[in-house]
């Protein structure tokens, strides 16, 4: 969990629980806005938020914490994830990270809004509108509070807003915010584009393969990996919510298959596959808080890259080539999903065509010198420049038209090649 330093300006809910569900409710059980207190706080933890990414590798910096627990007049500390349903706040034990939410500025508070334990929010004064009702701003959801103040206790729809962010509803709210009534309600990520960002977490290794994902569209509400052909639900990382704890191909190996689900649990992008390795940089086990990797992905026969970032190999543009008119029962197709000084990563997608296929065989030649130096999801040997890659256990029989794909790490500068795909 990220420890976050808080600047807590003025007061909290007494209330009464009884008394306070009549007039709040909490956010996962409604679309229409719900109003609540706000509170800021100063950045992320180190080094990473509540959510497992760090402050860097979010969408936005215009970001909230929400509530963990859900225990008005209770302030005792619960381990987390917590277990009592009857306990669980907004923050739904990491369910509701990387969502965004809209958030619009409300009432001011006249009087003491401090938070104490067992007190009523906005006591001895009244709510009153000023010229920043109204002021709005989407922000994402990045951290937790667990605090055991009224807040975070007695609120069901508090939240925890970047105190940076402040000023971006309007000029000079930071100066007269006294912990305000906002309102707000969960929305679609905005101008979404491109792909999830995927990254190992500090001390990540084959045996313990921690990721993060990030730049979602809808959410995340699981991960799950590929292993012996089986797809097994990842463990979330403690109630960080967009970190999970993967399984190689088979396992003790450093290559990985995953799928995400998003808000709704429905597979993202019609069970977008996404394919990567422990990043080289890593060596057996990541130092960094996180380390960037790139992939590649197969649906329906298609194949893209990951994001880039500093941290992962320069991308260059994309080498495709495919087989001739298929005049067999399948085809390939060969992308360079990126490259760096002395090596490439490329990925093959095979097709079968008009029937199904029990197995499948592919063959390329490299005419620059290239060779093959790892390889996951098939078998592989050469012979001068020709690779032949044959089909693992789990991948070689193929409904018509479905696909599937294996990639490599491969050594020299990369080239286009033809890759040619029989089948037995």
């Amino acid at each position: 969990m990220a420890s976050r330093t808080r600047s807590w300006l003025a007061a909290a809910v007494a209330a009464i629980a009884a008394a306070f569900f009549l007039i709040y409710a909490l956010p996962s059980a409604h679309a229409d806005p719900v109003v609540g207190n706000a509170t800021y706080f100063d950045a992320l933890g180190a080094p990473y938020g509540g959510c497992g990414l760090p402050q860097a590798e979010l969408d936005t910096q215009n970001f909230v914490a929400l509530n963990v627990y859900n225990t008005p007049g209770d302030y005792n500390f619960y381990p987390r994830p917590v277990t009592d349903a009857a306990k669980v706040g907004a923050w739904n034990n990491g369910l509701n990270c990387g969502r965004f939410v809209q958030v619009t500025i409300g009432d001011f508070c006249t009087g003491v809004n401090d938070g104490a334990q067992n007190q009523p929010f906005c006591r001895n004064g009244s709510w009153v509108a000023d010229a920043y009702n109204g002021k709005s701003l989407t922000m994402q959801v990045a951290d937790s509070c667990g605090d055991t103040n009224a807040w975070c206790r007695d609120d069901p729809n508090h939240l925890d807003l970047a105190k940076d962010s402040l000023n971006q509803f309007a000029a000079g709210l930071s100066d007269h915010f006294n912990n305000r009534h906002i309102s707000w309600e969960y929305v679609a990520a905005p101008s979404y584009a491109g792909d999830i960002k995927v990254g190992f977490l500090q001390g990540a290794q084959v045996y313990w393969p921690a990721i993060a994902v990030g730049h979602l569209a809808n959410g995340i509400h699981g991960v799950e990996y590929l292993q012996g052909g089986t797809w097994v639900t990842a463990k979330m990382n403690g109630d960080m919510g967009q970190s999970y704890v993967i399984g190689g191909l088979t396992a003790g190996t450093s290559n990985f298959q995953i799928r995400v689900r998003d808000v709704n649990d429905q597979l993202i992008n019609n069970g977008r596959v996404y394919s990567f390795a422990l990043p080289s940089s890593c060596g057996t086990q990541c130092s960094q808080a996180y380390t960037a990797t790139t992939y590649t992905t197969s649906d329906g026969g298609t194949s893209t890259t990951s994001p880039t970032s500093p941290a992962s190999p320069t991308p260059t543009p994309s080498a495709t080539t495919s087989s001739p008119a298929p005049t067999g029962a399948c085809t390939a197709t060969s992308v360079v999903a990126s490259s760096w000084n002395g090596g490439f990563q490329s990925t093959v997608t095979v097709k079968a065509g008009s029937a199904p296929i029990t197995g499948w065989t592919t063959s390329w030649t490299f005419t620059g010198g290239e060779s093959v130096s790892q390889i996951w999801s098939a078998t592989y040997t050469t012979s001068a420049n020709t690779v032949t890659a044959k089909n693992v256990s789990f991948n070689g029989a193929l409904a018509a038209g479905a696909s599937t794909t294996f990639g490599y790490i491969g050594s020299g500068t990369p080239s286009a090649v033809s890759v040619t795909c029989t089948t037995p």
